[in-house]
């Protein structure tokens, strides 16, 4: 059985490979297109479409069914975007692409000048991806994390690992280990990118739209423990293969005494933070995710 399923992991790699080779071998804006394409005609068709309904629902109560279909179809849109453009994202100079807008670099180059323990928080929200090459591009910083949620399949995950290669930046997979990791670069006034927008079952209850959401505490307990700053940041899509990439001011880090509730209330910002930017664009979220208890 384990070489039946060693097998099966190589047979995937070779398809990943496959369906990445395609995507590389077009030009960025055809195979974000086809991307597209793709996922709207196959992404209805699975069952995480009902997940996503199914959230949809419950964070915008008051929409219609028309409007939900229509978040709906945009999200199935930039997913597959997303996977298009994935082997183009190294080849993107996002400070001197005409499709980029960069809004608030002053934020993430304080950061640079800084020489402070810090973290950029992002979210599986437009381009996620290339969000983070961004940030890398306005370095250098030394050291640098990318802090990701490895995948469930290991070839999708040699998959991802691949197509980072170009990511100038540490991967570091979430776990124990990955957090010891991370107080190492913090320790050296590295930076670390983070995305605490999926659900962790042992994590704490923190408000989300409007119903709690069992979060990862790591982002708020690493800022109060490192006094960090923490700059929001987002590379939303503005259409096609055009996009915003917005830099905010530093979160102000809250100091009652009381570590817990500085825990909660810090990722209680930080959830409301993205709240409002999934709010202001619910197409451009990955909302496939099972973020709330059912």
């Amino acid at each position: 059985m384990k070489i039946l399923g060693k097998l099966g992991e190589y047979l995937r790699r070779g398809l990943y490979l496959a369906i990445y080779g395609l995507f590389a071998a077009m030009p960025m804006d055809a195979a974000s297109a086809f991307g597209s394409w793709l996922a709207r005609a196959i992404g209805p068709r699975t069952r995480v479409h009902y997940h996503a309904r199914h959230n949809l629902t419950r964070a915008f109560p008051d929409k219609s069914a028309a409007e939900i279909d229509a978040i709906l179809d945009q999200m199935w849109d930039n997913l597959g975007r997303v996977f298009g453009e994935f082997p183009h994202i190294g080849q993107v100079d996002v400070y001197h692409d005409p499709r980029i807008e960069v809004i608030g670099r002053e934020h993430i180059d304080r950061l640079r000048e800084n020489h402070r323990p810090s973290i950029i928080l992002s979210a599986h929200f437009g381009n996620w991806e290339l969000a983070g090459f961004g940030v890398i591009q306005r370095g250098p910083f030394a050291p640098i994390g990318f802090v990701y949620r490895a995948a469930n399949d290991l070839a999708a995950e040699w998959m991802l690992q691949f197509g980072r290669g170009r990511l100038q930046a540490e991967l570091i997979p979430k776990g124990a280990p990955g957090a010891r990791r991370i107080i190492e670069i913090l320790r050296a006034k590295g930076l670390v990118i983070m995305l605490p927008d999926q659900k962790m079952n042992n994590g704490i209850a923190v408000p989300f739209f409007g119903r709690p959401a069992m979060t990862a505490p790591a982002l708020a307990q690493l800022a109060l423990k490192f006094g960090c700053d923490i700059v929001p940041c987002r590379m939303e899509r503005k259409t096609g293969t055009s996009f915003r990439m917005i830099f905010e001011p530093p979160i102000p880090l809250p100091h009652s005494g009381n570590r817990q509730a500085d825990v909660l209330a810090l990722m209680t910002t930080i959830n409301r933070r993205m709240e409002d930017w999934i709010r202001e664009r619910p197409g451009q979220w990955l909302w496939v995710h099972r973020r709330w208890p059912d």
